[in-house]
């Protein structure tokens, strides 16, 4: 197979469906979701477009692709094996609403078996398998894809009807947009290739995934046919580039290639014939995805640092557990800032704003790895003080990990250097009890979680569409008593309560607050009317529209205007918006607080 490179194949796949199928181009949206309260992260292309999955017109039409930058830390204990990513980009195309299951199998046939002079991947067919959903009482067998991939010249033993549980997307919440998907498989080994598909033949490697949005789940539990049908597809572009390399892992690509060199002349050791699951490959990926991931976040437009909550915690986490094996690699010193540097010359051309924010990610990279060298230091004179008989369990090393940020490998270490201590320790009981203790942790986060991020735009609900319309007077309140300064930097909307982040270096005054009240109470009883206009961005800008969530659209975007002659905000977005001001109700603010470094956060509701 002709090897390719990271930006060719980026490239391959959006001209396949820009100058083949008619698609239109759209940019990769921030890592901060706008207004969804369901994840900390984008995870996937559609979270950006679920608006317009739910029905509202997208400014560059009803074929859409794009590659999208992705964060998941739900597996993040796995990073280090051959599959798991924090981040990842995922290649995407979709139909609003346009062509449907038979067209985007076809597309999906012609890209994965075209040759590359074709704009194809040039897969071989007898190495590829496919699954369909297998029905229930729900929904029926879908044998329209199975039928689809059959004309396509594909054997009934390569394909597998699976369950709801394989081969079923959604609804992102309780209710919403889902249906059955097709997945699409690669035998990535030299050995011969099987005459069946077996789908628990870990050999046969995932890489596409088309969903096809059919159904709408109600609030009863029951499905009901959507009035506009999707396409949602989501083909793994670092699985895929490994494969095409003849790779088995992501981490012997180029993508990795300068940071794991880096690494070891940094730790000093050679990998040598060592194991995938060797200690020392594991350390080695954490530290090189783990920055990649951080470095991607801090180099965001909307402007996450770390922090004790939410995104901010997570990039602390991240950049804190590379260091930590970056210790157990031998690194001494500052280092996170010299891998941070390759990533962004590496990544620069296909992501701009890396290079535009690279001083940003540098500082608060070496703040963090200052900051956790003091912590690290605080923790060792607590495990010196502490440490007794009583106190070598591993509830003690959960303490010092959730109080210092203390990694219990580090306590299990200074227990086994006092030698009156070391001779009556089990450490087997020492990690059940930290597992233990972790695990209920981890549960009470899950329940405060689940509360927590409930409802949002993908429920498309009536009070969250008005709580996201006072967003916008909100915003140009905060102008007008702020200062032009003041800038979004995310917010996070339930059907209670509005959040909204936004520039600014001070906390806001009784009197300040107060005066954001007036204004925004006083458009809402002025009952002004709120339009949408299409326009290109240049034109947007020039007609003073406000809003950092351009890029996300393509060249033309939505502008929401509240007011007629006399506007008095006009703001790029993507909807949904009530039809007018006098529909929300009397607005009040909850709490102003800080939520990282120079970006103050507003909770408000409308009653």
């Amino acid at each position: 197979m002709k090897k390719i490179t990271a930006n060719e194949l980026r490239r391959l796949y959006i001209d396949f469906f820009v100058g083949k199928h008619d698609h239109a181009e759209i940019p990769s949206s921030s890592l901060i979701p706008e207004n969804d309260p369901t994840v900390l992260f984008t995870t996937a292309g559609m979270h950006p477009l679920v608006p317009f999955l739910l029905g509202e017109a997208h400014p560059s039409g009803r074929r859409l692709v794009n590659v999208q930058k992705c964060i998941r830390t739900g597996d993040v204990d796995e990073v280090g094996d051959d599959t798991h990513l924090t981040f990842f980009e995922m290649l995407g195309n979709w139909s609003l609403g346009d062509y449907f299951k038979k067209d985007a199998i076809k597309m999906s046939f012609e890209f994965l078996t075209s040759s590359r002079e074709a704009s194809g991947l040039g897969l071989e067919l007898e190495r590829l398998a496919f699954t369909c959903f297998e029905g229930d009482k729900n929904a029926p067998r879908d044998e329209e894809a199975f039928n689809a991939w059959c004309e396509l010249g594909v054997s009934e033993d390569r394909i597998a009807y699976l369950p709801k549980s394989e081969n079923w997307w959604g609804p992102a919440g309780q209710t919403g947009p889902c249906g059955p998907d097709t997945e699409m498989f690669y035998w990535n080994s030299d050995k011969p290739v099987p005459t069946k598909f077996d789908p628990e033949d870990d050999t046969w490697v995932e890489i596409w995934n088309n969903v096809f949005m059919e159904y709408n789940k109600n609030e009863d539990g029951s499905y009901s046919e959507l009035e506009q049908k999707n396409i949602d597809t989501g083909l793994g572009f670092e699985r895929v580039f490994a494969l095409m390399n003849g790779v088995r892992t992501a981490y012997e690509t180029e993508l990795f290639e300068e940071a794991v060199e880096a690494v070891r002349s940094l730790g000093g050791y050679d990998i040598g014939d060592a194991e995938p699951s060797d200690e020392l490959v594991v350390s080695e990926r954490v530290v090189c995805d783990h920055l990649r991931a951080a470095t991607f976040i801090l180099g965001d437009p909307m402007g996450v640092t770390p922090s004790n909550t939410d995104q901010g915690y997570v990039l602390r986490m991240l950049i804190r557990r590379a260091i930590r094996h970056g210790r157990k690699l031998g690194i001494e010193g500052e280092f996170v800032r010299k891998i941070a540097g390759i990533y962004v010359r590496y990544y620069g051309d296909a992501y701009p704003e890396l290079i535009d924010n690279q001083e940003k990610i540098f500082e608060e990279l070496v703040r963090e790895e200052e900051q956790f060298g003091k912590t690290l230091e605080k923790g060792l004179r607590e495990v010196e003080k502490c440490c007794s008989d009583d106190l070598l369990g591993g509830g003690f090393a959960f303490y010092m990990y959730e109080t210092y940020g203390f990694p219990p490998e580090m306590t299990l270490e200074e227990i086994r250097k006092d030698s009156g201590l070391a001779g009556k320790l089990d450490e087997k009981k020492f990690w059940k009890e930290f597992e233990e203790a972790l695990e209920a942790h981890k549960a009470k986060s899950r329940t405060g979680a689940e509360q927590k991020f409930s409802g949002g735009l993908a429920d498309d609900s009536e009070s969250v569409t008005r709580l996201h319309t006072a967003t916008h007077l909100l915003h140009k309140a905060l102008k007008q008593v702020l200062g032009d300064h003041v800038a979004q930097k995310g917010s996070n909307i339930t059907s209670e309560r509005l959040r909204f982040d936004f520039t600014h270096d001070e906390k806001m005054t009784p009197e300040q607050k107060e005066e954001v009240e007036k204004i925004v109470n006083e458009q809402i009883e002025a009952d002004l009317p709120i339009t949408c206009e299409e326009m290109t961005v240049e034109d947007a800008k020039k007609a003073g529209a406000i809003g950092l969530f351009e890029s996300k659209y393509g060249d033309k975007v939505k502008v929401y205007t509240v007011g007629s002659k006399d506007a008095f905000s006009k703001e790029i977005c993507g909807g949904p918006h009530v039809s007018g001001t006098g529909e929300l109700g009397k607005f009040k603010i909850k709490k102003e607080e800080s939520s990282s470094r120079g970006v103050r956060r507003i909770k408000a509701v409308l009653s």
